[in-house]
């Protein structure tokens, strides 16, 4: 395993350097091949446990996924750059997996917000049909729901920085997917410097940026190597029609006041007298809404 590797080179080489001045145990020897083994051990058990894979079709990212493959194959850092509804956020790690990722270390897959990790690592264990909390899991503040089973963890941006604390070099992931990096938070940027230096030290480590604006191309540049920018690949979004109608709110007829509250009823007993469906209603403090 990816997580065992440093600890167990560490190991070899005292155990050379013990054997070179004749001072080489065998008790200790033997551990170190016990836990060689079990090392393998695992890492062929995740192999044969890895979840089966189905890039949805109705995704605008299918049309896309062999271009994406590819370059993920080919280059330590992707930038995919796809609007809002594109699919990238819970196709992206299921690709990583098919390409076989996850097995040696977990797929780590970063969001801005907690409600965010929690609700994509729910869909993703969904499609792939396994246990949220085992194949799929998910880490926030306060709450942990991972398990050494696991080949897809989603997090929030200040978890995986915080986890460099304990573990710098990252050695439990062998791909890291930073999304929604445009909106360029102080965690995001940290690891964006963070993960450009981490790649001279892992060449094994894959990482992957999504944004959905333009500055794909500034990432890209950040991430050179070689004087090449990494490669970016464009996802088309998927959009639907929109219609805008202006309801003035209509005042009380014994205030002449005009009543919000009232207003909004209105207009969702409009909308409810078309069919069915669903509503959202912003307002405009959390206040209102309470």
């Amino acid at each position: 395993m990816r997580a065992d590797r440093f600890r167990l080179e560490r190991w070899l080489q005292r155990l050379w350097t013990s054997a070179r001045n004749r001072r080489l145990s065998g008790d200790e020897l033997r551990r170190f091949e016990r836990e060689l083994e079990t090392s393998i051990a695992l890492r062929r058990t995740r192999l044969e446990r890895r979840p089966f894979v189905e890039i949805l079709p109705n995704l605008p990212i299918a049309t896309k996924r062999d271009e994406i493959a590819e370059a993920i194959r080919a280059n330590p850092v992707v930038i995919v750059c796809g609007e809002t509804g594109s699919g990238k956020s819970t196709q992206l790690p299921k690709i990583c997996l098919q390409l076989g990722r996850g097995v040696e270390g977990v797929i780590g897959h970063t969001q801005p917000r907690r409600i965010a990790a929690r609700s994509i690592a729910t869909r993703i264990a969904q499609e792939l049909g396994v246990t949220l909390g085992r194949e799929v899991g998910y880490k926030v503040r306060f709450s942990d729901l991972t398990s050494p089973e696991t080949y897809i963890k989603l997090m929030t941006d200040g978890i995986l920085l915080a986890e460099t604390q304990g573990d710098r070099f990252l050695e439990r992931y062998d791909t890291i997917i930073i999304d929604e990096a445009h909106e360029r938070s102080l965690n995001i940027d940290f690891l964006l410097g963070y993960l450009r230096k981490l790649l001279t030290r892992r060449r094994d480590l894959k990482v992957i940026i999504t944004s959905a604006t333009l500055d794909a191309e500034r990432f890209a540049a950040h991430f050179a190597s070689a004087g090449r920018p990494a490669p970016i690949v464009e996802v088309p979004g998927r959009s639907y029609p929109v219609e805008v109608r202006y309801r003035p709110p209509v005042p009380d007829e014994s205030t002449g006041e005009t009543d919000w509250q009232s207003a909004v009823v209105a207009a969702l007993e409009e909308i409810l007298r078309e069919g069915p469906g669903d509503i959202l209603v912003f307002m405009p403090t959390e206040r209102h809404i309470h």
